[in-house]
Protein backbone atom coordinates (compact mmCIF):
# COMPACT_ATOMS: atom_id res chain seq x y z
CA UNK A 1 0.00 0.00 0.00
CA UNK A 2 3.04 2.79 0.65
CA UNK A 3 4.14 1.72 -2.44
CA UNK A 4 0.86 2.77 -4.40
CA UNK A 5 0.37 5.76 -2.26
CA UNK A 6 3.84 6.98 -3.18
CA UNK A 7 3.17 6.49 -6.92
CA UNK A 8 0.29 8.27 -6.94
CA UNK A 9 1.47 10.70 -5.64
CA UNK A 10 4.35 11.36 -7.90
CA UNK A 11 1.56 10.71 -10.40
CA UNK A 12 -0.61 13.64 -9.31
CA UNK A 13 2.56 15.96 -9.05
CA UNK A 14 3.21 15.53 -12.74
CA UNK A 15 0.24 15.91 -13.97
CA UNK A 16 -0.54 18.73 -11.65
CA UNK A 17 3.44 20.35 -12.87
CA UNK A 18 1.68 19.71 -16.38
CA UNK A 19 -1.31 22.00 -15.79
CA UNK A 20 0.82 24.49 -14.07
CA UNK A 21 3.22 24.58 -17.24
CA UNK A 22 -0.50 25.33 -19.48
CA UNK A 23 -2.19 27.69 -17.16
CA UNK A 24 -0.02 29.11 -14.28
CA UNK A 25 0.07 32.52 -15.40
CA UNK A 26 -3.59 32.89 -15.72
CA UNK A 27 -4.17 31.29 -11.99
CA UNK A 28 -1.41 33.66 -10.86
CA UNK A 29 -2.73 36.39 -12.29
CA UNK A 30 -6.63 35.92 -10.79
CA UNK A 31 -5.29 34.11 -7.21
CA UNK A 32 -2.00 35.95 -6.46
CA UNK A 33 -2.52 35.54 -2.64
CA UNK A 34 -2.36 31.56 -3.77
CA UNK A 35 -0.56 30.76 -6.41
CA UNK A 36 1.77 33.70 -6.96
CA UNK A 37 5.54 32.82 -5.37
CA UNK A 38 8.84 33.20 -6.48
CA UNK A 39 11.34 30.36 -7.28
CA UNK A 40 13.37 31.12 -3.82
CA UNK A 41 9.99 30.74 -1.58
CA UNK A 42 8.79 28.04 -3.45
CA UNK A 43 12.35 25.66 -3.16
CA UNK A 44 12.40 26.85 1.37
CA UNK A 45 7.81 26.03 1.28
CA UNK A 46 8.83 22.31 -0.82
CA UNK A 47 12.18 21.58 1.11
CA UNK A 48 10.44 22.70 4.49
CA UNK A 49 7.75 19.97 4.06
CA UNK A 50 9.41 17.03 2.43
CA UNK A 51 12.14 17.45 5.84
CA UNK A 52 9.40 17.76 7.91
CA UNK A 53 7.19 14.54 6.16
CA UNK A 54 10.57 12.46 6.63
CA UNK A 55 10.83 13.74 9.88
CA UNK A 56 7.59 12.53 10.99
CA UNK A 57 7.80 9.51 9.15
CA UNK A 58 10.30 8.13 11.16
CA UNK A 59 8.85 9.49 14.57
CA UNK A 60 5.65 7.37 13.47
CA UNK A 61 7.90 4.08 12.26
CA UNK A 62 9.15 4.59 15.91
CA UNK A 63 5.68 5.04 17.09
CA UNK A 64 4.67 1.94 15.35
CA UNK A 65 7.65 -0.51 17.16
CA UNK A 66 7.05 1.06 20.31
CA UNK A 67 3.45 -0.36 19.77
CA UNK A 68 4.63 -3.81 18.69
CA UNK A 69 7.18 -4.27 21.44
CA UNK A 70 4.59 -2.72 24.23
CA UNK A 71 1.72 -5.59 22.59
CA UNK A 72 4.16 -8.25 22.84
CA UNK A 73 5.49 -8.53 25.87
CA UNK A 74 2.81 -7.21 27.49
CA UNK A 75 0.03 -9.75 25.76
CA UNK A 76 1.91 -12.14 23.48
CA UNK A 77 3.76 -12.07 20.40
CA UNK A 78 1.11 -14.17 17.68
CA UNK A 79 -0.83 -10.70 17.96
CA UNK A 80 1.96 -8.98 16.33
CA UNK A 81 0.91 -9.93 12.48
CA UNK A 82 -2.60 -7.99 13.22
CA UNK A 83 -0.26 -4.83 13.71
CA UNK A 84 1.78 -5.25 10.51
CA UNK A 85 -1.43 -5.75 8.87
CA UNK A 86 -3.17 -2.79 9.93
CA UNK A 87 -4.02 -0.73 6.89
CA UNK A 88 -4.29 2.61 8.76
CA UNK A 89 -0.34 2.04 9.77
CA UNK A 90 0.35 1.05 6.11
CA UNK A 91 -1.67 4.23 5.04
CA UNK A 92 0.00 6.60 7.31
CA UNK A 93 3.04 5.68 6.18
CA UNK A 94 2.16 5.76 1.99
CA UNK A 95 1.02 9.16 2.85
CA UNK A 96 3.79 10.77 4.41
CA UNK A 97 6.07 8.64 1.83
CA UNK A 98 4.09 9.97 -0.96
CA UNK A 99 4.01 13.73 0.16
CA UNK A 100 7.62 13.83 0.52
CA UNK A 101 7.76 12.04 -3.39
CA UNK A 102 5.38 14.71 -4.12
CA UNK A 103 7.41 17.70 -3.09
CA UNK A 104 10.44 16.27 -4.49
CA UNK A 105 9.47 15.91 -8.13
CA UNK A 106 7.76 19.42 -7.66
CA UNK A 107 11.01 20.50 -6.60
CA UNK A 108 13.05 19.79 -9.68
CA UNK A 109 10.55 21.50 -11.87
CA UNK A 110 11.16 25.04 -10.41
CA UNK A 111 13.61 27.20 -12.72
CA UNK A 112 14.57 30.39 -11.20
CA UNK A 113 15.32 32.56 -14.62
CA UNK A 114 19.59 32.17 -14.49
CA UNK A 115 19.64 31.53 -18.23
CA UNK A 116 16.20 30.18 -18.20
CA UNK A 117 12.72 30.91 -18.67
CA UNK A 118 11.23 31.68 -14.66
CA UNK A 119 9.05 29.12 -13.77
CA UNK A 120 7.03 28.32 -10.41
CA UNK A 121 4.18 25.53 -10.76
CA UNK A 122 1.79 27.61 -8.58
CA UNK A 123 -0.98 25.32 -8.33
CA UNK A 124 1.06 22.26 -7.56
CA UNK A 125 2.88 24.17 -5.08
CA UNK A 126 -0.54 25.17 -3.24
CA UNK A 127 -1.40 21.64 -3.35
CA UNK A 128 1.93 20.78 -1.40
CA UNK A 129 0.57 23.18 1.04
CA UNK A 130 -2.58 21.59 1.52
CA UNK A 131 -1.06 18.02 1.60
CA UNK A 132 1.50 19.56 4.52
CA UNK A 133 -1.91 20.15 6.50
CA UNK A 134 -3.45 16.86 5.96
CA UNK A 135 -0.18 15.21 7.08
CA UNK A 136 -0.97 17.30 10.45
CA UNK A 137 -4.21 15.48 10.68
CA UNK A 138 -3.45 12.14 10.24
CA UNK A 139 -0.15 12.44 12.63
CA UNK A 140 -2.65 13.44 14.94
CA UNK A 141 -5.49 10.41 13.63
CA UNK A 142 -2.55 7.89 13.99
CA UNK A 143 -1.43 9.13 18.06
CA UNK A 144 -4.98 8.63 18.73
CA UNK A 145 -5.23 4.66 16.82
CA UNK A 146 -1.76 3.76 18.15
CA UNK A 147 -3.22 4.64 21.56
CA UNK A 148 -6.48 2.84 21.21
CA UNK A 149 -4.85 -0.19 19.06
CA UNK A 150 -2.85 -1.27 22.36
CA UNK A 151 -5.36 -1.52 24.81
CA UNK A 152 -6.25 -4.87 25.98
CA UNK A 153 -9.88 -4.62 24.94
CA UNK A 154 -9.02 -3.66 21.23
CA UNK A 155 -6.22 -6.35 20.61
CA UNK A 156 -8.94 -9.06 21.90
CA UNK A 157 -11.74 -7.09 19.98
CA UNK A 158 -10.11 -7.25 17.03
CA UNK A 159 -8.77 -11.03 17.06
CA UNK A 160 -11.98 -12.03 17.88
CA UNK A 161 -13.90 -10.25 14.76
CA UNK A 162 -11.32 -11.71 12.50
CA UNK A 163 -12.07 -15.28 14.05
CA UNK A 164 -15.72 -14.90 13.69
CA UNK A 165 -15.63 -13.53 10.22
CA UNK A 166 -13.40 -17.05 9.06
CA UNK A 167 -16.14 -19.08 10.70
CA UNK A 168 -18.79 -17.22 8.94
CA UNK A 169 -16.79 -18.13 6.06
CA UNK A 170 -16.04 -21.86 6.62
CA UNK A 171 -19.26 -22.84 8.35
CA UNK A 172 -21.54 -20.36 6.66
CA UNK A 173 -24.58 -23.36 7.37
CA UNK A 174 -26.92 -24.35 10.23
CA UNK A 175 -26.87 -27.78 11.80
CA UNK A 176 -29.96 -29.40 10.57
CA UNK A 177 -30.96 -32.38 13.00
CA UNK A 178 -28.64 -33.35 16.02
CA UNK A 179 -26.95 -36.49 14.71
CA UNK A 180 -26.20 -34.38 11.53
CA UNK A 181 -22.73 -33.60 13.37
CA UNK A 182 -21.88 -36.95 14.12
CA UNK A 183 -18.62 -38.53 12.88
CA UNK A 184 -18.49 -40.16 9.91
CA UNK A 185 -17.05 -43.79 10.57
CA UNK A 186 -14.48 -44.91 7.95
CA UNK A 187 -15.31 -47.62 6.73
CA UNK A 188 -13.63 -51.29 7.71
CA UNK A 189 -12.58 -52.09 4.28
CA UNK A 190 -10.31 -49.09 4.33
CA UNK A 191 -8.20 -50.89 7.37
CA UNK A 192 -7.88 -53.74 4.94
CA UNK A 193 -6.23 -51.70 2.27
CA UNK A 194 -2.50 -50.75 1.59
CA UNK A 195 -1.80 -47.52 2.82
CA UNK A 196 1.36 -45.53 1.44
CA UNK A 197 2.88 -42.43 3.12
CA UNK A 198 3.15 -39.51 1.63
CA UNK A 199 6.04 -37.03 3.07
CA UNK A 200 6.28 -33.35 3.29
CA UNK A 201 9.05 -31.76 1.46
CA UNK A 202 9.57 -28.63 4.03
CA UNK A 203 9.15 -27.83 7.26
CA UNK A 204 6.85 -25.38 8.83
CA UNK A 205 3.27 -24.98 9.81
CA UNK A 206 0.19 -25.92 7.49
CA UNK A 207 -1.54 -22.56 7.11
CA UNK A 208 -4.12 -24.11 4.00
CA UNK A 209 -5.11 -26.67 1.97
CA UNK A 210 -6.44 -26.80 -1.49
CA UNK A 211 -9.41 -29.50 -1.15
CA UNK A 212 -10.60 -29.27 -4.52
CA UNK A 213 -6.78 -30.34 -5.81
CA UNK A 214 -6.26 -33.12 -2.83
CA UNK A 215 -10.12 -34.28 -4.50
CA UNK A 216 -8.38 -34.28 -8.13
CA UNK A 217 -5.16 -36.12 -7.31
CA UNK A 218 -7.59 -38.80 -5.26
CA UNK A 219 -9.56 -39.19 -8.79
CA UNK A 220 -6.69 -38.98 -11.08
CA UNK A 221 -5.31 -42.19 -8.92
CA UNK A 222 -8.60 -43.87 -8.14
CA UNK A 223 -7.27 -43.78 -4.55
CA UNK A 224 -8.33 -42.96 -1.30
CA UNK A 225 -6.29 -40.05 -0.18
CA UNK A 226 -6.68 -40.17 4.10
CA UNK A 227 -4.84 -36.88 5.60
CA UNK A 228 -2.48 -37.44 8.32
CA UNK A 229 -2.12 -33.80 9.13
CA UNK A 230 -4.46 -30.64 9.52
CA UNK A 231 -4.28 -26.89 8.77
CA UNK A 232 -2.56 -25.44 11.80
CA UNK A 233 -0.57 -28.68 12.86
CA UNK A 234 3.31 -28.17 12.46
CA UNK A 235 4.94 -30.42 9.72
CA UNK A 236 8.39 -31.88 9.31
CA UNK A 237 10.69 -32.54 6.42
CA UNK A 238 10.22 -35.93 5.08
CA UNK A 239 7.81 -37.12 7.84
CA UNK A 240 4.20 -38.05 7.23
CA UNK A 241 2.00 -35.36 5.43
CA UNK A 242 -0.87 -37.73 4.08
CA UNK A 243 -1.47 -41.54 3.11
CA UNK A 244 -2.70 -42.96 -0.04
CA UNK A 245 -4.70 -46.33 -0.60
CA UNK A 246 -2.78 -47.43 -3.32
CA UNK A 247 -1.50 -51.00 -4.89
CA UNK A 248 2.00 -49.34 -5.52
CA UNK A 249 4.19 -46.93 -3.93
CA UNK A 250 3.68 -43.35 -4.93
CA UNK A 251 5.76 -41.47 -7.47
CA UNK A 252 7.76 -38.43 -6.69
CA UNK A 253 5.45 -36.82 -9.15
CA UNK A 254 2.32 -37.91 -7.25
CA UNK A 255 4.10 -36.69 -4.08
CA UNK A 256 4.90 -33.37 -5.46
CA UNK A 257 1.19 -32.68 -6.38
CA UNK A 258 0.34 -33.49 -3.01
CA UNK A 259 2.85 -31.09 -1.27
CA UNK A 260 1.52 -28.42 -3.81
CA UNK A 261 -1.71 -28.59 -2.24
CA UNK A 262 -0.77 -27.60 1.24
CA UNK A 263 0.32 -24.10 2.09
CA UNK A 264 3.23 -24.25 4.70
CA UNK A 265 5.00 -21.38 6.16
CA UNK A 266 7.06 -20.48 9.07
CA UNK A 267 3.63 -19.15 10.95
CA UNK A 268 -0.31 -20.20 11.22
CA UNK A 269 -2.79 -18.07 9.89
CA UNK A 270 -6.28 -17.15 10.36
CA UNK A 271 -7.48 -17.46 7.04
CA UNK A 272 -8.34 -21.24 7.17
CA UNK A 273 -7.62 -21.92 10.76
CA UNK A 274 -10.26 -20.12 13.13
CA UNK A 275 -8.35 -22.26 15.86
CA UNK A 276 -5.30 -19.95 15.40
CA UNK A 277 -7.93 -17.38 16.43
CA UNK A 278 -9.08 -18.88 19.72
CA UNK A 279 -4.92 -19.76 20.40
CA UNK A 280 -4.21 -16.19 20.47
CA UNK A 281 -7.16 -15.05 23.00
CA UNK A 282 -6.08 -18.16 25.13
CA UNK A 283 -2.34 -16.63 24.97
CA UNK A 284 -3.19 -13.43 25.99
CA UNK A 285 -5.43 -14.80 29.11
CA UNK A 286 -2.81 -17.18 30.29
CA UNK A 287 0.01 -14.22 29.81
CA UNK A 288 -2.66 -12.02 32.34
CA UNK A 289 -2.93 -14.69 34.58
CA UNK A 290 0.77 -15.23 35.09
CA UNK A 291 1.94 -14.10 38.28
CA UNK A 292 4.27 -11.79 37.29
CA UNK A 293 1.30 -9.60 35.11
CA UNK A 294 -1.77 -10.85 37.57
CA UNK A 295 -4.54 -9.11 35.70
CA UNK A 296 -7.81 -11.04 36.22
CA UNK A 297 -9.76 -8.27 34.17
CA UNK A 298 -8.12 -9.18 30.66
CA UNK A 299 -8.46 -13.09 31.26
CA UNK A 300 -12.21 -12.59 31.81
CA UNK A 301 -12.31 -10.21 28.85
CA UNK A 302 -10.61 -13.19 27.43
CA UNK A 303 -13.31 -15.67 28.09
CA UNK A 304 -16.06 -13.32 27.17
CA UNK A 305 -14.88 -13.21 23.95
CA UNK A 306 -14.11 -16.82 23.17
CA UNK A 307 -17.31 -17.32 24.77
CA UNK A 308 -18.65 -14.94 21.89
CA UNK A 309 -16.42 -17.19 18.93
CA UNK A 310 -17.59 -20.50 20.26
CA UNK A 311 -21.66 -19.37 20.46
CA UNK A 312 -21.02 -18.55 16.99
CA UNK A 313 -19.55 -21.96 16.04
CA UNK A 314 -22.42 -23.64 18.17
CA UNK A 315 -24.81 -24.13 15.72
CA UNK A 316 -22.67 -24.72 12.80
CA UNK A 317 -22.46 -27.42 10.02
CA UNK A 318 -18.63 -28.40 9.96
CA UNK A 319 -17.70 -29.81 6.48
CA UNK A 320 -17.76 -32.73 5.74
CA UNK A 321 -14.29 -35.28 6.91
CA UNK A 322 -15.25 -37.58 4.19
CA UNK A 323 -15.09 -36.70 0.42
CA UNK A 324 -16.67 -38.74 -2.28
CA UNK A 325 -16.63 -38.95 -6.21
CA UNK A 326 -19.64 -39.92 -6.96
CA UNK A 327 -20.20 -43.17 -4.44
CA UNK A 328 -16.46 -43.65 -4.57
CA UNK A 329 -15.10 -42.18 -0.84
CA UNK A 330 -12.06 -40.50 -2.41
CA UNK A 331 -10.94 -38.11 0.14
CA UNK A 332 -10.55 -38.47 4.41
CA UNK A 333 -10.01 -34.88 5.54
CA UNK A 334 -8.94 -33.75 9.21
CA UNK A 335 -10.66 -31.03 9.86
CA UNK A 336 -11.18 -28.92 13.58
CA UNK A 337 -14.68 -29.99 15.34
CA UNK A 338 -16.38 -28.31 18.16
CA UNK A 339 -14.71 -29.92 20.89
CA UNK A 340 -11.24 -29.33 19.77
CA UNK A 341 -12.12 -26.05 19.68
CA UNK A 342 -13.74 -26.05 22.88
CA UNK A 343 -10.82 -28.05 24.77
CA UNK A 344 -8.49 -25.56 23.22
CA UNK A 345 -10.04 -22.62 24.23
CA UNK A 346 -10.60 -23.64 28.04
CA UNK A 347 -8.68 -26.34 29.29
CA UNK A 348 -5.07 -23.96 30.16
CA UNK A 349 -6.97 -21.05 31.40
CA UNK A 350 -8.77 -23.54 33.56
CA UNK A 351 -5.51 -25.35 34.46
CA UNK A 352 -4.12 -21.59 35.21
CA UNK A 353 -7.21 -20.10 37.10
CA UNK A 354 -6.44 -22.32 40.26
CA UNK A 355 -8.29 -20.55 42.70
CA UNK A 356 -9.60 -17.34 40.97
CA UNK A 357 -13.33 -17.19 41.70
CA UNK A 358 -13.63 -14.64 39.19
CA UNK A 359 -12.26 -16.14 35.99
CA UNK A 360 -14.07 -19.55 36.50
CA UNK A 361 -17.48 -18.07 37.67
CA UNK A 362 -17.05 -16.68 34.13
CA UNK A 363 -16.64 -19.89 32.18
CA UNK A 364 -19.22 -21.42 33.83
CA UNK A 365 -21.44 -18.48 32.41
CA UNK A 366 -19.72 -18.91 29.42
CA UNK A 367 -20.72 -22.67 28.95
CA UNK A 368 -24.19 -21.87 29.72
CA UNK A 369 -24.39 -18.94 26.94
CA UNK A 370 -22.51 -21.36 24.90
CA UNK A 371 -24.97 -23.97 25.27
CA UNK A 372 -28.04 -21.89 24.60
CA UNK A 373 -26.71 -22.47 20.94
CA UNK A 374 -26.68 -25.52 20.48
CA UNK A 375 -28.94 -28.72 20.73
CA UNK A 376 -26.37 -30.86 19.32
CA UNK A 377 -26.44 -34.24 21.60
CA UNK A 378 -22.53 -34.45 21.26
CA UNK A 379 -21.64 -30.88 21.62
CA UNK A 380 -23.50 -31.17 24.71
CA UNK A 381 -21.64 -33.64 25.85
CA UNK A 382 -18.79 -31.85 25.32
CA UNK A 383 -20.04 -29.22 27.80
CA UNK A 384 -20.34 -30.79 30.06
CA UNK A 385 -17.49 -32.61 30.66
CA UNK A 386 -15.96 -28.87 30.75
CA UNK A 387 -18.67 -28.10 33.26
CA UNK A 388 -17.18 -30.96 35.66
CA UNK A 389 -14.08 -30.34 35.13
CA UNK A 390 -14.40 -26.99 36.42
CA UNK A 391 -16.17 -28.04 39.80
CA UNK A 392 -13.34 -30.53 40.50
CA UNK A 393 -11.02 -27.43 40.20
CA UNK A 394 -12.68 -25.32 42.42
CA UNK A 395 -13.28 -28.27 45.27
CA UNK A 396 -9.47 -28.18 44.58
CA UNK A 397 -7.90 -24.78 45.01
CA UNK A 398 -11.33 -22.71 46.86
CA UNK A 399 -10.76 -22.40 50.31
CA UNK A 400 -13.83 -19.88 51.14
CA UNK A 401 -16.82 -20.77 51.91
CA UNK A 402 -18.48 -18.03 50.32
CA UNK A 403 -16.63 -18.28 46.86
CA UNK A 404 -17.26 -21.79 46.95
CA UNK A 405 -21.04 -21.35 47.86
CA UNK A 406 -20.66 -18.34 44.63
CA UNK A 407 -19.43 -21.17 42.41
CA UNK A 408 -21.96 -23.35 43.81
CA UNK A 409 -24.64 -21.38 43.02
CA UNK A 410 -23.60 -21.31 39.14
CA UNK A 411 -22.90 -24.87 38.98
CA UNK A 412 -26.22 -25.44 39.59
CA UNK A 413 -27.22 -23.12 36.83
CA UNK A 414 -25.36 -24.62 34.01
CA UNK A 415 -26.10 -28.11 34.80
CA UNK A 416 -29.99 -27.06 35.16
CA UNK A 417 -29.50 -25.42 31.83
CA UNK A 418 -27.86 -28.22 30.32
CA UNK A 419 -30.09 -31.18 31.68
CA UNK A 420 -32.97 -29.11 29.83
CA UNK A 421 -31.19 -30.89 26.77
CA UNK A 422 -30.94 -33.89 24.87
CA UNK A 423 -27.98 -34.89 27.72
CA UNK A 424 -28.45 -34.96 30.99
CA UNK A 425 -25.60 -33.58 32.58
CA UNK A 426 -25.66 -35.39 35.92
CA UNK A 427 -25.17 -38.94 33.92
CA UNK A 428 -22.39 -37.42 32.05
CA UNK A 429 -20.88 -36.89 35.37
CA UNK A 430 -21.63 -40.34 36.58
CA UNK A 431 -19.58 -41.55 33.61
CA UNK A 432 -17.11 -39.41 33.79
CA UNK A 433 -16.40 -41.07 37.58
CA UNK A 434 -16.91 -44.78 36.24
Amino acid sequence: MPTLMVAASVALAVALVAMDSVGSDRWRAQWPRLFGATPEGARQLLATISGSMMTVMGVTFSMTLVALALASSQYTSRILRNFMRSRVTQSTLGIFAGIFAYCLIVLHTIRSGVGEAVFVPGLALFFAFVLALGGVGVLIFFIHHIASSIQASSIIASVAEETIAVIDRLFPAKLGHAHEDDMDQVPQSLNERTWHPMPAKTDGYIQSVDSAALMRLAQDKKAVLRMERGIGEFVVEDTLLASLALEDPPDQETIAALNASYSVSSHRTVDQDPAFGVRQIVDMALKALSPGVNDTSTAVMCVDYLTAILARVGPRKFPALRGYDGDELRVIAKAPTFESLLSSAFDQIRRNAKGNVSVMSRMLGALDTIASQTDSPRRRLALCEQVQRIAELADRTIDSAHDRARIEERLMRVRKALDAGPVVCAEKEKRIAQ
